[in-house]
């Protein structure tokens, strides 16, 4: 007799058994009917008389879609890993994206933070679906809908166990009002969530969302009970990096094409939402103004002028051969994106495009250009991309003016003309009339001369269209040629909007805000307001306070609560109250040492030459670097500094950190020594070797991560040959890693032993990288035998040996090649 225990525990065991059995059946049954489909197709297209085409091209497809979602796959892996591991072990791993913390002296530590996200996390979910369901939902619905896709709809919202984790935490002290606090977040966030969606009537779902950037958090007003803070604004300074991976049946479509529409879609949500000049306010005491957080408050506006592109790449392919391009730019600065018109078949394009953008943060954010070659299709998915460019917009702001020449990034050669001007906000009546005049003075361009600033409220009695039922009221607000929507209230005639606008307005003396209040059920106008703008001059401060005004063509006690405020723009002049830490330092020129070995004390300089405040271009651009390298090689307490060529090793980065007072010194005060150059009046010189000299600019983007180095010119280069003077160019590698994607080139300066270049070159570097890297800079001509291109002269630079908080110019000899040849 079998004793039931003994039964129950064998069933146990048989069970795992008999489930590899029907795992085994159903492998092969998958097999057996890949097999005949391959068959099948092969043979259909036999028997049909396609081309051999029709089986090539899926091939192809879906080895390209392999690879694509492989790399794509590897990079969300280590974001992941990063997300979930310890600090210590994300900087020993030696990780793209380290705590902000390792590098800056100012940001701290954010663990006890991230401790508090997770334990908080779960609670998130449901403020987060909510987020999804009524702001983010019907948002990209409208968006895709412009590419014929249509029933966008989220059905199951999970954001996982793993929450954001804070890389630092920077709060200012400086130059702030004391009735608020401003503090920078590094977010990043690599969770395991599950969101699925309907779309064309096929499910899919996201998984591996991933989103990186700098989130600031304004507290204010302070006040003097609980919670002591007012209320927050929360924003992205710029748009967030954001990826993830389509999985279900939407997997098919996660490829280059669908999946960029869609992430675009998403990006543009997020950024109407959070990303500056749109702010999400968050009330936490009651006895505060609503207005008080949610009127826009811009501190000034940007005017770009896009002049030219020079050098494009070739991207188009014609019947005889490569053909040229046809070049159009993307001009963003945060969630406000410009585009220019197309220019056929042109590597030299010249839009002279103007536009401006509101900007309610002058430090830290970025103004970037994307250049595109346009071709026919569905969007900018099928265009080529042609490169871009970045640049800090306290860069204009210190300047007033900026004349830049910026090379293209991601692009094997190309260039982009940009002037921008920075214009401040004011008050005084007295400015309107520079401001407009100014606008006038460029034709072909809508350029403004204020910025209004308008709150709503709410509304309060609207009529009912149908008297069965309250109308779902939104509102149409218009300035110019700009209309934006507020969300959509549902069946109220009371409705409360609480949300605020800032317009760029061209002549406050005859332009006019026009307001629409609409049903969204049946289409018809509930109430409008006609107001002049010109009204707010008569204005105290410019300034209309909350209060309610009569609504037009609406019933008898139809209102709209709403505040206005004016500025008016200053000319653009150089700010002088700007922070003391960002000014620029005075640009010096200095000679760099002969090639010495690691720890050799290097004697103090005794005189420095000053170049000028920034090199010319051929064509008047100033260059966009300026810097200085330290003229005095004794420190503080009076000894000489030594040159060390050794890397920082992370062990001894987590080693400082953990010790008190060096944790406030960043890496690269605590281990790299500053480059201390024995110095020389003899610009003229022809350098050590006798070959010549190189004026080279450095300067390293914390915010975009991203090494600038601008080839000036050179000096006396030796003419052996007076029958034969050189063409001279100058090639550039990042090392190590020789590779065509980080060799850089100018153009070929004929017959010259003194050629001017004035050319930027850039490369995407993460900071836990830079230490370890070197820039080879080579002198050629293109006068050699056989068409060959000899080597006049090379410079090394090794980036760990510069303090990279500030830009630097130097002089460099020529020293003979030593290094391999392309």
């Amino acid at each position: 007799m079998v004793n039931p225990v003994d039964m129950s525990e064998n069933s146990k065991f048989a069970l795992p058994v008999s489930s590899d059995g029907e795992a085994n059946v159903l492998s092969m049954i998958y097999r057996f009917f890949k097999k005949v489909t391959i068959v099948g197709a092969v043979y259909l297209v036999g028997y049909m008389q396609w081309s051999v085409a029709w089986l090539f091209c899926p091939v192809i497809l879906s080895v390209l879609r392999d690879q694509w979602r492989k790399e794509n796959e590897y990079r969300r892996n280590i974001a992941k890993v990063a997300a979930v591991s310890s600090e210590r072990d994300v900087v020993l791993a030696r990780l793209d994206d380290l705590p902000a913390w390792v590098f800056f002296p100012d940001v701290e530590r954010a663990e006890w933070l991230n401790r508090i996200l997770l334990q908080v996390w779960p609670n998130v979910n449901h403020y987060a679906r909510t987020i999804l369901k009524e702001s983010i939902e019907p948002a990209v619905a409208e968006s895709l809908a412009n590419y014929k896709l249509q029933g966008f709809k989220f059905e199951r919202m999970i954001l996982g166990t793993i929450a954001p984790r804070v890389g630092g935490v920077k709060v200012y002290d400086k130059n702030l009002s004391r009735n608020e606090i401003i503090m920078d977040v590094d977010l990043f966030y690599a969770g395991d969530c599950d969101i699925s969606f309907v779309l064309q009537r096929v499910r899919g779902g996201i998984k591996d969302l991933q989103i990186h950037g700098m989130l600031r958090v304004v507290m204010k007003p302070l006040i003097s009970k609980m919670p002591l803070v007012g209320g927050l604004q929360v924003f992205f300074l710029n748009n967030p990096r954001l990826d993830f991976n389509l999985v279900g049946a939407a997997d098919v479509f996660d490829m280059p094409g669908f999946s960029d529409i869609l992430r675009r879609c998403i990006v543009e949500q997020v950024a109407r939402m959070m990303v500056l000049p749109n702010k999400l306010p968050i009330k936490l005491s009651d006895e505060i103004p609503t207005v008080d957080l949610r009127m826009p408050e811009p501190e000034g506006v940007l005017r770009i002028h896009l002049v030219q592109a020079q050098n494009l790449m070739k991207k188009d392919v014609s019947m005889l051969g490569k053909g040229k391009s046809d070049p159009y730019a993307i001009i963003t600065v945060g969630a406000q994106q410009w585009k220019t018109k197309h220019i056929d078949n042109d590597v030299n394009p010249r839009w002279e495009y103007w536009c401006e953008a509101l900007i309610s943060s002058r430090k830290n954010q970025v103004l970037q250009c994307d250049v595109w070659d346009w071709d026919p299709g569905m969007g900018i998915q099928n265009d080529d991309y042609l490169g871009r460019c970045s640049l800090d917009i306290s860069q204009v702001v210190r300047a007033g003016r900026l004349d830049t020449w910026q090379t293209l990034q991601q692009a094997k050669h190309g260039k982009v003309h940009l002037r921008l001007s920075w214009h401040r906000l004011s008050s005084d009546t007295a400015d309107l009339k520079n401001a407009l005049i100014e606008t006038q003075l460029v034709k072909n361009a809508e350029l403004s001369a204020a910025v209004l600033s308008v709150y709503i409220d709410s509304c309060r009695n609207l009529p009912n269209a149908r008297p069965q039922s309250k109308p779902d009221p939104y509102l149409q607000i218009t300035v110019g040629k700009k209309t934006e929507n507020t969300a959509v209230q549902m069946r109220t005639d009371n409705p409360v909007y609480e949300i605020g606008h800032s317009f760029l307005v061209q002549n406050p003396e005859i332009d006019m805000l026009d307001i629409k209040v609409l049903d969204q059920k049946t289409g018809s106008t509930l109430g409008q307001l006609t107001y002049t703008i010109v009204s707010l001059l008569r204005q105290a401060g410019l300034t209309m306070v909350n209060q309610p005004i009569s609504l037009q063509k609406s019933g008898p006690e139809s209102k709209i609560i709403l505040a206005l405020q004016l500025k008016l723009l200053k000319e653009a002049i150089k700010e002088e109250d700007y922070e003391e830490d960002d000014k620029p330092p005075t640009p010096t020129v200095v000679t760099p040492p002969a090639p010495a070995a690691p720890e050799k004390v290097i004697p103090a300089p005794e005189s420095v030459t000053v170049a000028p405040a920034a090199p010319e271009t051929t064509d008047g651009a100033s260059s966009p670097i300026v810097g200085t390298v330290e003229p005095d090689a004794k420190n503080l307490n009076g000894n000489p500094e030594k040159i060390s060529e050794k890397p920082v090793p992370v062990e001894q980065i987590i080693k400082q950190v953990d010790t008190p007072h060096e944790s406030q010194k960043s890496p690269v005060e605590r281990e790299s020594p500053k480059l201390v150059h024995r110095t020389s009046s003899l610009t003229t010189s022809a350098g050590e070797a006798g070959l010549g000299r190189i004026l080279l600019s450095l300067r390293y983007s914390m915010q975009n991560q991203t090494l600038y180095v601008v080839v000036h010119k050179i000096m006396n280069i030796p003419l052996k040959d007076p029958t034969n003077v050189p063409d001279p160019y100058v090639k550039l590698y990042l090392l190590p890693g020789r590779s065509k994607d980080s060799k850089r080139k100018t153009l070929v300066a004929k017959d010259s032993c003194n050629p001017e270049y004035d050319d930027q070159f850039e490369w995407v570097i993460p900071l836990a990288e830079l230490h370890s890297r070197h820039i080879e800079v080579t002198v050629a001509t293109h006068k050699g035998f056989l068409g060959g291109s000899p080597v006049i002269g090379q410079v090394f630079i090794h980036l760990n040996q510069y303090d990279f908080r500030e830009a630097t110019t130097m002089w460099f000899d020529l020293m003979p090649e030593t290094s391999p040849r392309d």
